[in-house]
């Protein structure tokens, strides 16, 4: 396998505390060694051994590809409408999710699978070299699987969400909804799921239901994640904590006790600003749960309706600037801290061993994320070795 080196680079933040300074582990005038699809070597630009190819950073800032744990992409249709009406006063419910099931339901095999493809690339172009991303907008067994089905031929990381809300088929009784999603649509999404999830919140589905679906799952083989406290308080992260889930996702209303449980359990709380901005809600509390010992994740939650944006530098800067989050923490959060919500070491981090996912900044730091928002400062993204931009 031919080997590269990434020399020159002004900053590079490898995660790794032991390789550099600081939480971020960050080396300067750096480089990094390629072998095939893995770091294989990491340290002074001056010290860097021989290699088959050679690429000059330029003295521009290099960091991991940005772990996305959290999005809704097999969707058609659009709500520009809604978020119109919202920026016009109207309140954000659950209920709009209505809309792109119906739309979803619609579209052929071939609509979906495009779109899908056009947000992994909108993504990439960003620095993203890992994104989960959910079912959720079929709701019947057929619709479920098929979105489960596309999403797995392009991504690693796909989540049974048939418990998004009650489907409209079902709105006269959502227990024998519960009982569709625990029990034939299970078994048709299984093959082509690693996660199952729940929306646990007032209009979709209470704590008891939410435990329901997730133990269903979770003894087909399933990891259970939960969309949590996003609307309201409620169970949702306390579940998710005590079903010891990968991620307690949203956050944005949390009790002390539920502070406490994330702080003290393996549940990553993975926050969403793209959703507090599109839908001008509060914004979660980052500083809360770092200074309390949490592990916290940023992700965009890229759906149709209430965060319609595939750009993680976006959201680092959200959660600088409106949550107490510093560069670091957001950028950590962004890469290793999405990892530890999809419970991965081989990616989110630029150490030997690790998956060669890296991006180039046109800046020589990576704090020009938060420094420079909405400017696109991605200009090369390597993903397991290969130049993909």
């Amino acid at each position: 396998m031919a080997t590269t080196v990434i020399t020159n680079i002004s900053s590079l933040v490898t995660n790794d505390p032991s390789l550099g300074t600081g939480p971020l582990g960050t080396v300067q005038d750096a480089a990094v060694v390629i072998d095939g699809d893995r770091v294989a070597w990491v340290g002074a630009s001056s010290k860097a051994p021989a290699t088959d190819n050679r690429v000059d950073a330029g003295g521009r800032a290099v960091l991991p590809g940005f772990v996305d744990s959290h999005s809704h992409l097999v969707f058609a249709g659009d709500r520009t409408a809604e978020f119109n009406a919202r920026m016009s006063g109207q309140s954000y419910s659950a209920g709009g999710i209505r809309t792109t099931v119906a739309a979803t339901r619609a579209a052929s095999d071939e609509a979906l699978e495009a779109n899908l493809l056009r947000h992994l690339r909108e993504a990439l172009r960003q620095g993203t070299t890992t994104l989960e991303t959910k079912s959720g907008y079929g709701l019947t067994v057929e619709d479920e699987a098929r979105a489960l089905r596309i999403a797995a031929a392009h991504t690693d990381e796909v989540t049974y969400l048939g418990a998004h809300i009650v489907s409209p088929d079902y709105a006269d009784d959502p227990a024998a909804y519960v009982d569709l999603v625990t029990g034939p649509m299970l078994d048709a999404c299984v093959p082509h799921a690693r996660w199952v999830d729940v929306f646990c919140e007032k209009g979709a589905f209470d704590g008891d239901q939410a435990r329901t679906i997730l133990a269903a799952g979770a003894a087909r083989g399933l990891i259970p994640r939960v969309h949590a406290n996003q609307l309201s308080y409620g169970p949702g992260v306390q579940l998710a904590v005590e079903l010891d889930a990968a991620s307690a996702d949203h956050c944005t209303h949390l009790t002390d006790a539920d502070v406490d449980a994330l702080a003290n359990g393996n549940t990553v709380a993975t926050l969403l600003p793209g959703a507090e901005f599109s839908t001008r809600a509060p914004w979660p509390d980052a500083r809360r749960l770092l200074d309390a010992g949490a592990t916290v994740a940023l992700s965009t939650d890229c759906n149709p309706g209430s965060s319609y944006t595939s750009s993680v530098p976006f959201c680092i800067a959200l959660a600088v600037r409106d949550m107490g989050m510093t560069p670091d923490e957001a950028v950590w959060s962004a890469t290793a801290g999405g990892a530890a919500a999809l419970r991965r070491t081989d990616i989110g981090r630029i150490t030997p061993g690790a998956r060669a996912d890296l991006s180039l900044l046109e800046a020589p730091s990576h704090v020009h994320l938060a420094y420079r928002p909405g400017v696109p400062l991605v200009s090369a993204v390597w993903r397991s070795g290969v130049r993909e931009l």
